[in-house]
């Protein structure tokens, strides 16, 4: 007989919690080992049961904010092994996108209101636990419209967008060095930082540094 998937679930609603641990072990292929109410005792039963799946809720005590979605990313560090599905009423876009690009495979986001049938999550347990994705589709909308509106420029520190506004006014290092009153080394440094920020890696045929002109001008444009 083959062994079990086993399970650490986490959710804070008892009744939601005790219908899926029975759902989850009626499912075929898995064993619930522990279902936790809170993140910090998830994340201590994840550490004595090492198993090969855990379906965790977003919003958790003590705050009921992102306890519970944190603490899926943390498992995805601490244990690569060890698959996640996140059930929720939510979508938390920034930790979603995290939890997503942190590795291929083995991860599911499913929103409660939308899983019609229960073989359709007993499917998805498989699909996840099995190295697949799974995602609502609703999850999807909302990642790509986040992808879509965030501001690469946003990911500049304060000292990095004076460079640039300054390369912009076409300085050269040894200029922006002078003007704030920094050493040339600290400008490359700030330089690289920025190509690096800017998704503009080192290529024969475009020059990085009118490319992130090109943004930084694209960028004024459109603030006005």
């Amino acid at each position: 007989m083959t062994t079990p998937v086993q399970v650490v679930l986490a959710e804070d609603s008892a009744l939601l919690r005790e219908g899926l641990v029975r759902l989850i072990g009626e499912g075929g292929g898995f064993e619930v080992v522990e279902a936790c109410p809170d993140a910090v005792t998830f994340l201590d039963a994840v550490e004595r049961h090492r198993p090969g799946l855990v379906v965790v809720d977003v919003r958790m005590p003590p705050t009921f904010t992102s306890e519970g979605i944190v603490a899926a990313l943390t498992v995805r560090e601490r244990y690569p092994d060890t698959a996640v599905l996140v059930l929720s009423q939510y979508v938390e876009e920034q930790y979603a996108t995290e939890l997503v690009a942190s590795r291929a495979g083995g991860i599911g986001y499913l929103l409660k209101d939308r899983v019609a049938d229960t073989s359709d999550f007993i499917t998805a347990l498989h699909a996840v636990s099995g190295g697949g994705t799974v995602l609502d589709p609703e999850v999807v909308l909302q990642l790509l419209s986040r992808a879509r509106n965030t501001d690469p420029l946003e990911r500049l520190t304060p000292r990095e967008r004076e460079v640039l506004g300054l390369m912009a006014e076409g300085r050269t290092n040894a200029a922006i060095a002078q003007s704030l009153f920094i050493g040339a080394g600290a400008v490359e440094k700030n330089v690289s930082s920025i190509f690096t920020k800017l998704d503009l890696p080192p290529t024969d045929q475009d020059h990085r540094r009118v490319l992130a002109v090109l943004r930084w001008l694209d960028h004024g444009s459109t603030k006005e």
